[in-house]
């Protein structure tokens, strides 16, 4: 047999075993065997390099690096959905539809709304062509090497003809609690959640990464059904499961908006027990012939809607209160949870803010608490439980002296603050803050290994980041580091160096100098000397910088030892220049204005806008009010846009943004 046509045979195959044993739980073939046929594959496509794709069953483990990810521009606009948050907004919803299309009740499809990536798969002759993000609704990123890697996933369909769908690509919980036992014991930040575990892991440019990861995939959108003479919904996730695809069989046609209320009624109690994270329900009108009749506003289709959990609320015990030292020397209490589940991530810990909040909610060591994420993310405690008290429950007592130095503790307003300079805990979180990704933003330096670093005694203060290249040997041998990690770290640090000047400011901690003031200061002054020579006058002159901002710069920068600890880092080599552009122009159409923007641009990214913003004289603000003179507008515009053409606000889409700007320029 010629190699080619082996090789197509041993695909077809391995291809069919795949799908018997992941799609249908059967297997026709022993694992001896499978391996006995991938591996001969696998020495054909090396000995035969011209026969290799990024489609074949080899690729399923992964092992291509890509440098970046290629973008892709959807076929289809990729839209997101309306949210509802209550009955309300569901019968509203109902009413709207049956409205439209003047009928007494409607079917919907209800099905599982999954804590996923959005993802599509386009097919080309019967092949997978790629898979794609949903990005910014306009173009997407082309992942196809890392989620051929989900063996559920058919790189060949039985059509011939254009064929698109879309669907979530997750991980199972079982696949993240495993993942996170995996980093804890290598000393890496685990994973807050599933979502935020599939997303990475499909945004690795290594694929035996995602490989490795246990990733998933539901599909839910037969996108050309039309095409295909389908008029219901229903009828087309029927379709695609037969083709191959995975669908969610937790899907129900339901009659009219009472029938989708009791399905929503009932998944709220079986949610906790499925084997993936949702974070609601989406209801799609069945009748895809009405689509176009139901229409689409500029970011969400008219004829679906995702109802929104109410944030979930879990019961658990206090178990101790401990505090923690900020780089101001801030004391925050802590809650030490009996490790529960909570919307996805497995929760131990949250913040009890100061001593006013936890005697304000009367709580003991002990007690049974109500715990829930604020906005599905931040872990809170809402309330304690008194009623389960058992009598051993301790009362809590706020600390007098600094956990980590044993200092007095001073207490300002609500707050209690070590007033030691020479503290360990504030050392640490400035090192921590100086890192992270708004300031240095030295990849690899996070905070468990800063941790780690200082306790080792290899840094003890910033310039000792730049010094860490001496002890790489030393580090290379301590658990969870290797060549490769130690050697990307060092990498990481003497790149840092040639960050622009905003970094720097921001990541030297100054009270009272967050993100934004930082930039001013550096588009302002340029370089650090200049700075270093305002006299507080001039800094009150600058708009956005009040006088406690204007005090906290001028005290920090006529400090002696922080003129020492600059005049260091010149030494080592930090640039000490603002790299970015200075408005001049004042012939430019945002000089002097105030901008805000929304949406999601398809040219640039939200970061890049506000600095060419910046760039032209524009204040770029993060509200909508009568002041602003101008409202920029992506995909995915929300209530900011809607607010300015109440207001009569300019609102300008990113067509008549850009062409603005290259008016000015010519």
């Amino acid at each position: 047999m010629e190699p080619k046509d082996r090789v197509k045979e041993l695909r077809d195959l391995l291809e069919r075993y795949n799908y018997e044993y992941y799609q249908l739980n059967a297997s026709t073939v022993s694992d001896a065997e499978y391996d006995r046929l991938m591996n001969e594959l696998i020495e054909l496509e090396k000995q035969y390099p011209d026969l290799q794709s990024n489609i074949s069953p080899t690729q399923r483990v992964g092992g291509t690096v890509a440098s970046e990810f290629k973008k892709i521009p959807h076929k289809r606009l990729m839209l997101s959905l309306a949210n509802a948050f209550s009955e309300e907004d569901l019968k509203d919803f109902d009413r709207k539809v049956r409205e439209v299309l003047n009928l007494e009740k409607v079917s919907y499809m209800a099905e599982m709304k999954i804590d996923g990536l959005a993802m599509s798969l386009d097919y080309v002759n019967g092949s997978l062509n790629y898979a794609a993000t949903r990005g910014d609704g306009n173009i997407g990123e082309d992942v196809t090497q890392n989620v051929i890697t989900i063996k559920t996933i058919p790189v060949h369909i039985n059509t011939d003809r254009p064929f698109e769908v879309r669907g979530e690509v997750y991980m199972p919980k079982a696949s993240l609690e495993s993942l996170n036992k995996e980093r804890e014991k290598n000393n890496q930040p685990l994973f807050a959640n599933a979502r935020n575990a599939a997303a990475g892991s499909i945004r690795q440019l290594d694929s035996k990464i995602a490989a490795s990861r246990k990733l998933e995939a539901y599909w839910y959108y037969f996108v050309n059904a039309n095409e295909f003479g389908f008029t219901k919904h229903s009828e087309a996730l029927n379709y695609i499961e037969k083709l191959g695809f995975r669908t969610n069989k937790e899907r129900r046609l339901c009659q009219g908006i009472d029938e989708v209320l009791s399905y929503i009624e009932e998944y709220t109690l079986k949610r906790p027990n499925l084997e993936y994270d949702i974070d609601g329900i989406v209801i799609k009108v069945d009748d895809i012939t009405k689509y176009d009749m139901l229409g689409y506003t500029s970011k969400t289709p008219k004829w679906a809607i995702a109802y929104k959990f109410p944030p979930e609320e879990v019961q658990t015990k206090l178990e101790d209160i401990v505090f923690t030292v900020g780089r101001t020397g801030k004391i925050t209490p802590n809650a030490v949870l009996s490790p529960v589940r909570v919307a996805g991530s497995m929760i131990r810990r949250a913040t009890l803010h100061n001593e006013e909040f936890i005697t304000a909610k009367d709580m003991m060591i002990g007690d049974m608490v109500i715990i829930r994420k604020a906005g599905d993310v931040i872990p809170e405690v809402v309330k304690c439980l008194p009623e389960k008290r058992t009598g051993k429950e301790i009362p809590f007592q706020m600390i007098e002296k600094c956990p980590v130095c044993g200092e007095d503790l001073v207490k300002i307003d609500a707050m209690h603050f070590c007033t030691n300079p020479h503290c360990d805990a504030k050392h640490i979180e400035g090192l921590i803050h100086f890192a992270s990704r708004d300031a240095m933003d030295i990849d690899g330096l996070g905070e468990k290994i800063i941790e780690l670093l200082f306790n080792e005694k290899f840094i003890n203060s910033i310039p000792s980041i730049y010094h860490l290249y001496n002890f790489r040997q030393d580090i290379i041998f301590m658990d969870g580091f290797k060549d490769k990690s130690v050697d990307n770290l060092i990498e990481a640090i003497e790149r840092s160096k040639r960050n622009s000047l905003e970094k720097l400011i921001f990541g030297l901690g100054i009270k009272e100098v967050g993100e934004k003031t930082a930039k001013i200061l550096a588009r302002k002054f340029r370089n650090i000397d200049s700075l270093m020579k305002a006299e507080y006058a001039d800094l009150l002159e600058i708009s956005d910088i009040g006088p406690i901002s204007a005090s906290s710069i001028f005290e920090y920068f006529h400090d002696e030892n922080n003129i020492k600890l600059i005049e260091e880092l010149k030494q080592i080599g930090l640039n000490m220049n603002y790299l970015g552009k200075t408005a001049t122009d004042e012939s430019s159409p945002f000089y002097g204005k105030t901008v805000v923007l929304t949406g999601t641009l398809a040219s640039m990214g939200r970061k890049e806008a506000t600095e060419l913003l910046e760039s032209l004289g524009a204040k770029v603000s993060g509200s909508v009010s009568k002041k602003t003179d101008y409202v920029i507008f992506g995909v995915e515009a929300g209530s900011k846009l809607d607010k300015a053409n109440d207001l009569g606000v300019n609102t300008l889409d990113e067509d008549s943004f850009l062409a603005l700007i290259n008016k000015n320029e010519e």
